[in-house]
């Protein structure tokens, strides 16, 4: 039995991800019992700057924040980019916070809770570029491993994926445990 048996986890992202921001936090989650679900604004399959392809399992206009446990936001700059100017995506995103479930977010991925304005008063870290960006949609930016807030885990780079993909762990586990309460 691992530590996420039965939760559902969503992944939200589009084509020119960060390939390893998606593969290796989706093996975390799933070697520990998770069912991850690929959501994105685009039909069919994504592909990741490096090549690697997925299929899409989930629309973003059909996604529901209340059937899922937990949000992860790979980064890439294209992706981030284009996820952030989708309406549906930047509404599921902040449906998560609203819910207070956990979101781990990696490098540029943060770029979409500024849209969904989930960062005031929150401490985040992320690719250096993001962090004026971060700061004026009111977060505390900070240059750390991996940062947890608030059921809120961020990374910088895909350097610092064995530490976010314990953190995404801990913090699904600890918010089913708790019923979502935070």
């Amino acid at each position: 039995m691992g530590q996420l048996d039965n939760a559902k986890v969503a992944f939200l992202l589009t084509d020119g991800f960060e390939d390893s921001e998606l593969t290796s936090p989706w093996q975390a989650v799933v070697e520990e019992g998770a069912t991850a679900t690929l959501v994105s604004p685009k039909e069919g399959s994504v592909e990741g700057k490096n090549g690697h392809t997925q299929a899409v399992d989930l629309s973003t206009g059909a996604a529901d924040a209340g059937d899922f446990d937990a949000l992860v936001l790979p980064g890439g700059v294209v992706n981030a980019d284009h996820l952030r100017m989708d309406a549906a995506a930047v509404a599921l995103a902040g449906a998560f916070f609203d819910q207070h479930k956990p979101v781990a977010v990696i490098c540029h991925g943060a770029w979409i809770l500024t849209d969904a304005d989930a960062l005031r008063g929150r401490r985040i870290t992320s690719y250096p570029s993001l962090r004026t960006d971060l700061q004026n949609a009111g977060a505390e930016w900070v240059d750390e491993e991996v940062v947890v807030d608030q059921g809120l885990v961020s990374s910088r780079t895909p350097d610092d994926l064995p530490a976010f993909n314990a953190k995404l762990v801990e913090e699904v586990a600890e918010g089913r445990h708790a019923g979502q309460s935070r």
